[in-house]
Protein backbone atom coordinates (compact mmCIF):
# COMPACT_ATOMS: atom_id res chain seq x y z
CA UNK A 1 0.00 0.00 0.00
CA UNK A 2 1.48 3.65 -0.83
CA UNK A 3 1.57 5.83 1.55
CA UNK A 4 1.70 9.58 0.16
CA UNK A 5 3.92 11.98 2.23
CA UNK A 6 4.66 15.43 1.55
CA UNK A 7 6.57 18.44 3.18
CA UNK A 8 5.84 21.87 4.10
CA UNK A 9 8.42 24.81 3.73
CA UNK A 10 7.35 28.35 4.88
CA UNK A 11 7.07 30.51 2.34
CA UNK A 12 9.28 33.27 1.97
CA UNK A 13 8.41 36.08 3.43
CA UNK A 14 6.61 39.14 1.37
CA UNK A 15 8.59 42.40 1.00
CA UNK A 16 6.37 45.50 1.50
CA UNK A 17 8.78 48.46 0.33
CA UNK A 18 11.82 46.36 1.77
CA UNK A 19 10.77 45.50 4.73
CA UNK A 20 10.02 41.21 5.45
CA UNK A 21 6.30 41.04 6.34
CA UNK A 22 6.02 38.51 8.68
CA UNK A 23 2.98 35.86 9.97
CA UNK A 24 2.56 33.23 12.80
CA UNK A 25 3.41 31.25 9.65
CA UNK A 26 6.61 32.18 9.03
CA UNK A 27 8.14 34.20 12.22
CA UNK A 28 10.05 31.29 13.41
CA UNK A 29 11.60 30.81 10.35
CA UNK A 30 12.23 34.45 9.49
CA UNK A 31 13.99 34.74 13.05
CA UNK A 32 16.21 31.27 12.49
CA UNK A 33 17.23 32.75 9.18
CA UNK A 34 18.36 35.87 10.63
CA UNK A 35 21.08 36.33 13.06
CA UNK A 36 20.29 39.90 13.81
CA UNK A 37 17.00 41.29 12.55
CA UNK A 38 14.82 44.15 14.13
CA UNK A 39 10.82 43.47 14.14
CA UNK A 40 7.73 46.28 14.39
CA UNK A 41 4.83 44.83 16.07
CA UNK A 42 1.88 46.83 14.38
CA UNK A 43 -1.73 47.59 14.34
CA UNK A 44 -3.30 49.01 10.91
CA UNK A 45 -4.87 51.36 12.73
CA UNK A 46 -2.66 53.17 14.82
CA UNK A 47 -1.48 56.36 14.30
CA UNK A 48 2.10 56.26 15.47
CA UNK A 49 2.65 52.99 13.11
CA UNK A 50 1.34 55.00 10.08
CA UNK A 51 3.85 58.08 10.91
CA UNK A 52 6.88 55.58 11.21
CA UNK A 53 5.81 53.17 8.84
CA UNK A 54 7.87 55.55 5.69
CA UNK A 55 10.73 56.64 8.21
CA UNK A 56 10.88 52.27 9.07
CA UNK A 57 10.56 51.36 4.96
CA UNK A 58 13.35 54.32 4.29
CA UNK A 59 15.85 52.87 6.95
CA UNK A 60 15.05 49.29 5.25
CA UNK A 61 16.39 50.26 2.20
CA UNK A 62 19.86 51.79 3.86
CA UNK A 63 20.66 48.87 5.78
CA UNK A 64 19.79 46.10 2.91
CA UNK A 65 22.93 48.21 1.22
CA UNK A 66 25.12 47.08 4.41
CA UNK A 67 27.48 44.65 4.40
CA UNK A 68 26.43 41.93 5.10
CA UNK A 69 22.73 43.27 4.81
CA UNK A 70 20.75 43.95 8.10
CA UNK A 71 16.77 42.73 7.61
CA UNK A 72 13.79 44.77 9.01
CA UNK A 73 10.65 43.19 9.51
CA UNK A 74 7.13 43.94 10.56
CA UNK A 75 4.13 41.55 11.97
CA UNK A 76 0.28 43.40 11.98
CA UNK A 77 -0.08 42.25 15.53
CA UNK A 78 -4.23 42.42 15.69
CA UNK A 79 -3.88 39.59 12.46
CA UNK A 80 -0.96 37.63 14.06
CA UNK A 81 -1.91 37.59 17.87
CA UNK A 82 -0.15 34.02 18.29
CA UNK A 83 3.42 36.02 17.57
CA UNK A 84 2.32 39.09 18.93
CA UNK A 85 0.91 37.48 22.37
CA UNK A 86 4.22 35.29 22.66
CA UNK A 87 6.22 38.73 23.11
CA UNK A 88 3.68 40.09 25.28
CA UNK A 89 2.76 43.18 23.03
CA UNK A 90 0.99 45.81 24.77
CA UNK A 91 0.88 48.81 22.42
CA UNK A 92 1.91 49.81 19.13
CA UNK A 93 4.55 50.16 17.74
CA UNK A 94 6.63 47.87 19.40
CA UNK A 95 10.15 47.25 18.06
CA UNK A 96 12.15 45.14 19.36
CA UNK A 97 15.90 44.06 18.19
CA UNK A 98 16.44 40.18 18.00
CA UNK A 99 20.04 38.85 17.94
CA UNK A 100 19.87 34.50 17.50
CA UNK A 101 16.21 34.60 17.59
CA UNK A 102 16.50 36.35 21.40
CA UNK A 103 15.04 39.20 21.96
CA UNK A 104 16.22 42.83 22.81
CA UNK A 105 14.68 46.19 23.82
CA UNK A 106 14.82 48.60 21.32
CA UNK A 107 16.22 51.83 22.50
CA UNK A 108 16.52 53.91 19.05
CA UNK A 109 14.22 57.11 17.49
CA UNK A 110 11.62 56.49 15.08
CA UNK A 111 13.30 58.35 12.11
CA UNK A 112 15.07 57.12 9.04
CA UNK A 113 18.53 58.23 10.72
CA UNK A 114 18.27 57.12 14.42
CA UNK A 115 16.82 53.36 13.41
CA UNK A 116 19.66 52.82 11.18
CA UNK A 117 22.45 54.59 13.30
CA UNK A 118 20.99 52.41 16.26
CA UNK A 119 20.88 49.21 13.95
CA UNK A 120 24.29 49.59 12.65
CA UNK A 121 25.33 50.54 16.33
CA UNK A 122 23.98 46.92 17.59
CA UNK A 123 25.30 45.20 14.53
CA UNK A 124 28.74 45.93 14.81
CA UNK A 125 32.02 47.07 16.65
CA UNK A 126 31.77 50.17 18.17
CA UNK A 127 33.43 52.12 15.08
CA UNK A 128 34.13 50.72 11.73
CA UNK A 129 37.85 51.77 9.84
CA UNK A 130 36.56 53.05 6.60
CA UNK A 131 37.95 54.63 3.64
CA UNK A 132 37.58 58.20 2.78
CA UNK A 133 34.82 57.25 0.00
CA UNK A 134 32.77 55.46 2.77
CA UNK A 135 32.91 57.78 5.16
CA UNK A 136 30.93 59.97 2.88
CA UNK A 137 28.65 57.18 2.57
CA UNK A 138 28.24 57.14 5.76
CA UNK A 139 27.96 60.86 6.57
CA UNK A 140 25.57 60.44 3.87
CA UNK A 141 23.51 57.91 5.54
CA UNK A 142 23.65 58.94 9.16
CA UNK A 143 22.01 61.34 11.19
CA UNK A 144 25.42 62.03 13.12
CA UNK A 145 28.96 60.71 12.48
CA UNK A 146 31.90 60.75 14.71
CA UNK A 147 35.12 60.25 12.86
CA UNK A 148 38.48 60.02 14.22
CA UNK A 149 41.49 60.79 12.42
CA UNK A 150 45.19 58.64 13.22
CA UNK A 151 46.89 56.30 14.71
CA UNK A 152 44.46 54.30 16.99
CA UNK A 153 46.66 53.98 19.78
CA UNK A 154 46.47 57.07 20.84
CA UNK A 155 44.67 58.45 24.10
CA UNK A 156 42.19 60.59 21.47
CA UNK A 157 40.89 56.99 20.27
CA UNK A 158 40.92 54.59 22.67
CA UNK A 159 39.54 57.06 25.47
CA UNK A 160 37.70 59.67 23.95
CA UNK A 161 36.69 58.24 20.71
CA UNK A 162 35.90 54.73 21.96
CA UNK A 163 35.00 55.64 25.03
CA UNK A 164 31.91 57.42 23.50
CA UNK A 165 31.37 54.87 20.79
CA UNK A 166 30.34 52.15 23.36
CA UNK A 167 27.91 54.14 25.19
CA UNK A 168 26.26 56.11 22.79
CA UNK A 169 23.98 54.38 20.12
CA UNK A 170 22.46 57.21 18.32
CA UNK A 171 25.78 58.50 16.65
CA UNK A 172 27.51 56.54 14.20
CA UNK A 173 31.32 56.22 15.23
CA UNK A 174 33.98 55.20 12.24
CA UNK A 175 38.17 55.94 12.01
CA UNK A 176 40.75 56.38 9.99
CA UNK A 177 44.40 56.75 9.63
CA UNK A 178 43.85 58.59 6.14
CA UNK A 179 45.61 62.29 6.75
CA UNK A 180 44.42 63.37 3.52
CA UNK A 181 41.02 62.87 4.51
CA UNK A 182 41.22 64.25 7.79
CA UNK A 183 42.08 67.82 6.08
CA UNK A 184 39.90 67.20 3.67
CA UNK A 185 37.55 66.71 6.53
CA UNK A 186 38.53 70.03 8.85
CA UNK A 187 41.01 68.51 10.84
CA UNK A 188 43.56 70.53 11.01
CA UNK A 189 46.26 67.58 11.96
CA UNK A 190 46.02 64.32 13.12
CA UNK A 191 45.17 62.66 15.60
CA UNK A 192 42.30 64.58 15.46
CA UNK A 193 38.05 64.04 15.20
CA UNK A 194 35.16 65.77 13.40
CA UNK A 195 31.33 65.83 14.26
CA UNK A 196 29.41 65.24 11.46
CA UNK A 197 25.59 66.37 10.98
CA UNK A 198 23.24 67.27 7.91
CA UNK A 199 22.55 71.10 9.12
CA UNK A 200 24.09 74.21 9.66
CA UNK A 201 27.85 73.86 9.59
CA UNK A 202 29.33 70.58 9.37
CA UNK A 203 31.81 68.87 9.88
CA UNK A 204 33.13 70.46 13.20
CA UNK A 205 36.58 70.20 14.15
CA UNK A 206 36.76 68.93 18.18
CA UNK A 207 39.98 70.54 19.84
CA UNK A 208 39.32 69.13 23.17
CA UNK A 209 41.08 66.78 25.68
CA UNK A 210 41.70 63.14 25.23
CA UNK A 211 38.99 62.42 27.36
CA UNK A 212 35.07 60.84 27.11
CA UNK A 213 33.47 63.45 28.99
CA UNK A 214 35.07 66.42 27.32
CA UNK A 215 34.02 64.94 24.24
CA UNK A 216 30.41 64.19 24.80
CA UNK A 217 29.67 67.39 26.55
CA UNK A 218 31.00 69.15 23.22
CA UNK A 219 28.80 67.15 21.05
CA UNK A 220 25.74 67.04 23.31
CA UNK A 221 24.79 70.50 22.29
CA UNK A 222 25.62 70.21 18.55
CA UNK A 223 22.93 67.40 17.83
CA UNK A 224 20.06 70.00 17.72
CA UNK A 225 20.18 73.52 15.31
CA UNK A 226 21.59 76.49 17.41
CA UNK A 227 17.79 77.55 16.88
CA UNK A 228 14.95 75.08 16.48
CA UNK A 229 11.32 74.66 16.17
CA UNK A 230 10.64 71.89 19.59
CA UNK A 231 9.33 68.53 17.82
CA UNK A 232 9.41 65.21 18.94
CA UNK A 233 12.97 64.82 17.74
CA UNK A 234 14.16 67.19 19.77
CA UNK A 235 12.80 65.65 23.54
CA UNK A 236 15.87 62.91 23.97
CA UNK A 237 18.29 65.75 23.24
CA UNK A 238 16.52 67.96 26.01
CA UNK A 239 15.46 65.33 28.44
CA UNK A 240 17.07 62.53 27.71
CA UNK A 241 20.42 64.31 27.70
CA UNK A 242 19.07 66.76 30.46
CA UNK A 243 20.58 69.86 28.62
CA UNK A 244 19.56 73.22 29.86
CA UNK A 245 16.73 74.60 27.25
CA UNK A 246 15.37 77.96 26.81
CA UNK A 247 11.68 78.16 25.29
CA UNK A 248 10.25 80.38 23.73
CA UNK A 249 6.87 79.86 23.49
CA UNK A 250 4.96 82.38 21.11
CA UNK A 251 2.06 82.18 18.44
CA UNK A 252 2.40 81.15 15.52
CA UNK A 253 1.62 84.46 13.67
CA UNK A 254 4.28 85.68 15.82
CA UNK A 255 6.64 84.00 13.85
CA UNK A 256 8.76 87.19 12.00
CA UNK A 257 7.90 89.34 14.87
CA UNK A 258 11.01 91.13 15.79
CA UNK A 259 11.19 88.77 19.15
CA UNK A 260 12.09 85.96 17.16
CA UNK A 261 15.06 87.86 15.47
CA UNK A 262 16.24 88.61 19.13
CA UNK A 263 16.62 85.16 20.13
CA UNK A 264 17.93 84.17 17.39
CA UNK A 265 20.45 86.57 17.78
CA UNK A 266 20.79 85.26 21.58
CA UNK A 267 21.07 81.98 20.57
CA UNK A 268 24.20 82.58 18.51
CA UNK A 269 25.85 84.67 20.91
CA UNK A 270 25.11 82.85 24.07
CA UNK A 271 25.64 79.34 22.07
CA UNK A 272 26.71 76.45 24.72
CA UNK A 273 25.15 78.05 27.93
CA UNK A 274 21.58 76.34 26.99
CA UNK A 275 19.50 75.20 24.02
CA UNK A 276 17.32 77.41 22.13
CA UNK A 277 13.63 76.39 21.04
CA UNK A 278 10.48 78.13 20.16
CA UNK A 279 7.16 76.20 20.54
CA UNK A 280 3.36 76.94 20.09
CA UNK A 281 0.99 75.91 23.01
CA UNK A 282 -2.17 74.30 21.76
CA UNK A 283 -0.99 71.45 19.16
CA UNK A 284 0.41 68.59 19.45
CA UNK A 285 3.72 67.71 21.53
CA UNK A 286 4.03 71.37 22.00
CA UNK A 287 0.93 71.87 23.83
CA UNK A 288 1.89 68.67 26.15
CA UNK A 289 5.39 70.78 26.73
CA UNK A 290 3.49 73.66 27.23
CA UNK A 291 1.57 72.29 29.98
CA UNK A 292 4.58 70.61 31.86
CA UNK A 293 6.25 73.46 31.47
CA UNK A 294 3.08 75.45 32.60
CA UNK A 295 2.29 77.90 29.82
CA UNK A 296 -1.42 78.86 28.27
CA UNK A 297 -2.32 80.19 25.41
CA UNK A 298 -3.46 83.34 27.29
CA UNK A 299 0.61 83.38 28.31
CA UNK A 300 1.95 84.07 24.69
CA UNK A 301 4.38 85.01 24.46
CA UNK A 302 6.82 84.47 26.94
CA UNK A 303 10.54 83.31 27.73
CA UNK A 304 10.76 80.35 29.93
CA UNK A 305 13.86 78.22 30.97
CA UNK A 306 14.16 74.90 32.04
CA UNK A 307 16.85 72.47 33.96
CA UNK A 308 16.12 69.09 33.05
CA UNK A 309 18.44 67.43 35.76
CA UNK A 310 16.39 68.75 38.76
CA UNK A 311 13.29 70.22 36.60
CA UNK A 312 12.87 73.30 37.79
CA UNK A 313 11.26 75.39 35.61
CA UNK A 314 11.59 79.73 35.38
CA UNK A 315 9.68 82.22 33.95
CA UNK A 316 11.28 85.64 32.45
CA UNK A 317 9.54 88.54 33.96
CA UNK A 318 10.57 90.55 30.40
CA UNK A 319 8.06 90.74 28.13
CA UNK A 320 9.26 89.22 24.62
CA UNK A 321 9.47 92.39 22.87
CA UNK A 322 11.04 93.97 25.37
CA UNK A 323 14.23 90.89 25.34
CA UNK A 324 17.79 91.90 24.16
CA UNK A 325 20.77 89.70 23.10
CA UNK A 326 22.14 90.92 26.58
CA UNK A 327 19.50 90.37 28.73
CA UNK A 328 18.83 87.00 27.68
CA UNK A 329 22.28 86.26 28.25
CA UNK A 330 22.56 87.78 31.76
CA UNK A 331 19.38 85.57 32.78
CA UNK A 332 20.55 82.40 31.41
CA UNK A 333 23.80 83.02 33.56
CA UNK A 334 21.90 83.96 36.70
CA UNK A 335 19.40 81.15 36.41
CA UNK A 336 23.04 78.87 35.73
CA UNK A 337 24.63 80.36 38.89
CA UNK A 338 21.78 79.50 41.26
CA UNK A 339 20.30 83.49 41.60
CA UNK A 340 16.54 82.79 39.87
CA UNK A 341 13.67 81.89 41.66
CA UNK A 342 12.57 78.60 40.26
CA UNK A 343 8.43 79.45 38.44
CA UNK A 344 6.04 76.91 40.34
CA UNK A 345 2.72 76.53 38.42
CA UNK A 346 -0.51 78.34 40.29
CA UNK A 347 -3.97 78.81 39.58
CA UNK A 348 -5.78 81.54 41.36
CA UNK A 349 -7.00 80.80 44.98
CA UNK A 350 -10.45 80.55 45.37
CA UNK A 351 -12.32 83.65 46.66
CA UNK A 352 -14.20 81.81 49.54
CA UNK A 353 -13.24 78.86 50.95
CA UNK A 354 -15.50 75.32 51.95
CA UNK A 355 -14.53 72.84 54.25
CA UNK A 356 -12.50 70.96 51.88
CA UNK A 357 -10.09 73.78 51.54
CA UNK A 358 -8.38 74.24 47.90
CA UNK A 359 -4.66 74.70 47.91
CA UNK A 360 -2.72 76.16 44.92
CA UNK A 361 0.66 76.44 44.12
CA UNK A 362 0.64 80.21 45.25
CA UNK A 363 -1.03 79.48 48.94
CA UNK A 364 0.36 75.58 49.26
CA UNK A 365 3.51 77.49 52.15
CA UNK A 366 0.90 79.67 54.13
CA UNK A 367 -1.71 76.65 54.39
CA UNK A 368 -0.39 73.66 54.50
CA UNK A 369 3.07 74.77 55.94
CA UNK A 370 1.38 76.13 58.82
CA UNK A 371 3.43 75.33 61.77
CA UNK A 372 0.12 76.00 64.17
CA UNK A 373 -2.29 73.46 62.04
CA UNK A 374 -2.40 70.04 61.24
CA UNK A 375 -2.87 69.27 57.49
CA UNK A 376 -4.39 66.45 55.36
CA UNK A 377 -3.62 66.92 51.44
CA UNK A 378 -5.00 65.16 48.56
CA UNK A 379 -2.96 65.90 45.59
CA UNK A 380 -4.77 65.02 42.81
CA UNK A 381 -6.19 65.04 39.17
CA UNK A 382 -8.86 66.12 37.80
CA UNK A 383 -9.52 63.18 35.23
CA UNK A 384 -8.16 60.28 37.57
CA UNK A 385 -11.11 57.87 38.48
CA UNK A 386 -9.35 57.02 41.84
CA UNK A 387 -9.63 60.75 42.60
CA UNK A 388 -13.12 61.08 41.36
CA UNK A 389 -13.91 57.95 43.55
CA UNK A 390 -12.18 59.60 46.81
CA UNK A 391 -14.04 62.98 46.25
CA UNK A 392 -17.27 62.72 48.51
CA UNK A 393 -15.72 60.72 51.02
CA UNK A 394 -13.20 63.45 51.12
CA UNK A 395 -16.06 66.14 51.28
CA UNK A 396 -17.82 64.10 54.43
CA UNK A 397 -14.47 63.92 55.92
CA UNK A 398 -13.82 68.03 55.57
CA UNK A 399 -17.37 68.46 56.65
CA UNK A 400 -16.37 65.90 59.78
CA UNK A 401 -13.57 68.08 60.96
CA UNK A 402 -14.86 71.61 59.74
CA UNK A 403 -15.15 72.83 63.94
CA UNK A 404 -11.44 71.85 63.91
CA UNK A 405 -10.07 75.48 63.54
CA UNK A 406 -6.03 73.52 63.60
CA UNK A 407 -6.79 70.76 61.56
CA UNK A 408 -6.90 71.26 57.69
CA UNK A 409 -8.28 69.11 55.14
CA UNK A 410 -7.66 70.23 51.71
CA UNK A 411 -6.85 69.42 48.07
CA UNK A 412 -4.83 70.58 45.52
CA UNK A 413 -5.04 69.66 41.87
CA UNK A 414 -1.71 68.40 40.90
CA UNK A 415 -1.43 69.10 37.50
CA UNK A 416 -2.09 72.77 37.44
CA UNK A 417 -0.06 73.80 40.12
CA UNK A 418 3.17 72.83 41.83
CA UNK A 419 4.92 73.68 45.50
CA UNK A 420 8.51 73.56 46.02
CA UNK A 421 9.82 69.94 47.04
CA UNK A 422 6.47 68.42 46.17
CA UNK A 423 6.71 65.87 43.76
CA UNK A 424 3.98 63.77 42.82
CA UNK A 425 4.19 60.29 41.40
CA UNK A 426 0.40 59.03 41.29
CA UNK A 427 -2.94 59.87 41.72
CA UNK A 428 -4.51 60.48 44.47
CA UNK A 429 -1.46 60.97 46.84
CA UNK A 430 -2.67 61.33 50.58
CA UNK A 431 -0.08 63.19 52.26
CA UNK A 432 -0.26 64.13 56.18
CA UNK A 433 1.66 67.73 57.27
CA UNK A 434 1.24 67.53 61.11
CA UNK A 435 2.36 70.91 63.08
CA UNK A 436 5.21 69.52 64.54
CA UNK A 437 6.71 67.74 61.07
CA UNK A 438 6.44 69.97 58.00
CA UNK A 439 8.28 67.05 55.56
CA UNK A 440 5.28 65.38 55.85
CA UNK A 441 4.27 61.50 56.27
CA UNK A 442 2.53 59.99 53.76
CA UNK A 443 -1.00 58.27 54.53
CA UNK A 444 -1.36 54.29 54.44
CA UNK A 445 -4.71 54.00 56.22
CA UNK A 446 -7.93 52.79 54.11
CA UNK A 447 -10.25 55.18 52.12
CA UNK A 448 -12.98 54.93 53.62
CA UNK A 449 -14.77 57.70 56.14
CA UNK A 450 -14.14 55.60 59.86
CA UNK A 451 -10.40 54.66 58.70
CA UNK A 452 -9.47 57.98 57.81
CA UNK A 453 -10.99 59.42 61.21
CA UNK A 454 -9.26 56.57 62.92
CA UNK A 455 -5.75 57.51 61.62
CA UNK A 456 -6.55 60.74 62.16
CA UNK A 457 -7.19 60.41 66.06
CA UNK A 458 -3.70 58.26 65.97
CA UNK A 459 -1.28 61.06 64.25
CA UNK A 460 -3.01 63.88 64.66
CA UNK A 461 -1.31 66.41 67.13
CA UNK A 462 -4.03 68.33 67.16
CA UNK A 463 -6.73 65.63 67.83
CA UNK A 464 -4.56 63.96 70.40
CA UNK A 465 -3.98 67.22 72.06
CA UNK A 466 -7.86 67.53 72.12
CA UNK A 467 -8.46 64.26 73.55
CA UNK A 468 -6.12 64.50 76.13
CA UNK A 469 -7.47 67.78 77.19
CA UNK A 470 -11.06 66.20 77.38
CA UNK A 471 -9.61 62.84 79.42
CA UNK A 472 -8.36 65.67 82.08
CA UNK A 473 -11.39 67.91 81.94
CA UNK A 474 -13.71 64.39 83.27
CA UNK A 475 -11.39 63.17 85.95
Amino acid sequence: MAIATSAVFAAEPELDEGVLVLTDENFDDVLAKNEKILIEFYAPWCGHCKKLAPEYAAAAEVLSKNDPPIPLAKLDATEHKKAAERFGIQGFPTLYWFVNGEKQEYGGGRSKDTIVSWVLKKSGPPSTEVSCAALKEKVAESKFVVAYFGDVSNALYTDAHMGFAAAEDGITFVHSADEACAKENGVAAVPGIAFFRKFEESPLAYTGAADKDALVQWVKPLRVPTVFEFTEEEIEAIFGQQQPTLFLFRDKADSEAAFMKTFEEAAKAHKGKMLFTYAGASEGIQERLAEFIGVTAADLPTLRALMPADMKKYASDVKPADLTVDGIGAWIDDILAGKVQPHLKSEEPPAEQGNNVVIVGKTFHDIVKDETKDVLVKFYAPWCGHCKKLAPVWDELADAYAAEENLVIGKFDATANEAEGVEIQGYPTLMFYPKDNKAGVSYDGDRDLESFKKWLAEHSPVLKAKASAEEKADL
